[in-house]
């Protein structure tokens, strides 16, 4: 499957859109898990629905013409990215008549589960992850990857082109400084 999902983001990359409707098909159920990893927390009734999270991933991603897709993984990896800013941007506009209310702080454990109660937790964690991208921009890939996308550490490792065990140590440290960042929330 890798080496069709590679063969079909080169084809999409020069111009050609039936590719992008292929590779969507060829991907379609890792974006549907990755989409139901982001949406296993929310609130009840909450209105955006994986599917719908899917599908406005995959609009984002027909507008990403000019990202140079190196192959399925990196396909992945942007997929993760988009879908993060979705679920932020929708979480700040819920959230923009709150300004001012408490912010429970996020956990991150060692399974790699998250489950935010309220956007406002996805919210505090996206703003801490954005100092830490800041700060070192490598960790916070490797978060973002590893975090929110699902990413296996070799599949981070080959987005990122870094070793296992350098991801490993990222991941360390930057789970270290988002827990600081998170509990002073």
């Amino acid at each position: 499957m890798a080496a069709d999902a590679t063969t079909l983001l080169l084809a999409w990359r020069q111009g050609d859109q039936a590719a992008l409707n292929e590779l969507t098909s060829l991907v379609y159920q890792e974006l549907r898990r990755m989409a139901h990893r982001y949406m296993a927390g929310q609130r009840a009734g909450h209105t955006l629905q994986t599917t719908a999270l899917v599908h406005e991933t995959y609009l984002r991603l027909v507008d990403c013409r000019r990202v140079r897709w190196h192959d399925r993984t990196h396909f992945l990896a942007v997929a993760a990215t988009l879908m993060r800013r979705i679920l932020v941007d929708y979480a700040r506009s819920r959230n923009a008549n709150k300004r001012g209310g408490e912010v429970q702080s996020v956990s991150l454990d060692e399974n790699l589960e998250f489950a935010p109660a309220k956007a406002a937790h996805l919210v505090a964690l996206d703003d801490c992850l954005e100092q830490l991208a800041a700060i070192d921009r490598r960790k916070g890939k490797v978060v973002e990857l590893k975090f929110f996308g699902g990413l296996e550490t070799a599949e981070v490792a080959e987005v990122l082109g870094v070793t296992e065990p350098t991801v490993l140590r990222d991941w360390k440290l930057a789970k270290v400084w988002l827990l600081r960042e998170l509990s002073r929330t």
